[in-house]
């Protein structure tokens, strides 16, 4: 019984609701995302509880103080789904596509075949500097089908970028 448990391939996804194939090794990203996203959340809910405390001292006016309340529950809200979207990020590089997942209540698969990227594009803004992160973003021909890749160390961002434009120039010869 054992053996034939061996010899059984992994199985794909056990309904179209599921778009994960267990068929491929998934790359995860760096958690560290987790903290840029939360920083800039942190900022944005700063900025309106700021006005917000400002406005309710100023008119002392009970809709405003819930208005403070109920951006306070977004924020916990926020914070706790950032991350486990974070966590729900990864990519798998296949012989002729990558594949990047992403999404919680809307799961997302996109598959980028090789000879279909145009360019790749590599980029890191202040917070993910800070954190040592970059972001490898794809480009095809159709805006709709462009996947990114964030949360990534500089060097592993580096190597996909180079081995995906190795690929792409590969298969483009081909077309």
């Amino acid at each position: 019984m054992s053996g034939d448990a061996a010899q059984t391939p992994p199985a794909g996804p056990t309904s179209p609701l599921e778009p994960w194939p267990d068929t491929v090794q998934w790359q995860s990203i760096s958690t560290d995302l987790i903290w840029v996203e939360l920083l800039r959340l942190a900022v944005g809910v700063a900025f309106v509880s700021i006005v917000l405390a400002v406005s309710w001292a100023m008119t002392d006016s009970w809709p405003v103080g819930a208005a403070l309340g109920v951006v306070g529950l977004f924020a916990l809200w926020r914070a706790v789904t950032i991350v486990r979207a974070v966590r729900a990020w990864g990519y798998a590089e296949r012989e002729d596509d990558l594949l990047v997942r992403h999404g919680l209540l809307v799961r997302r698969l996109s598959i980028v075949p090789y000879s279909r990227m145009q360019f790749v594009d590599v980029s890191a803004g202040p917070l993910e500097r800070a954190f040592d992160l970059a972001t490898v973003q794809l480009h095809t021909a159709a805006a709709a089908s462009d996947a990114r890749v964030p949360g990534l160390r500089p060097a592993e961002a580096s190597r996909l970028r180079d081995r995906l434009t190795a690929l792409g120039e590969d298969r483009a010869e081909g077309l």
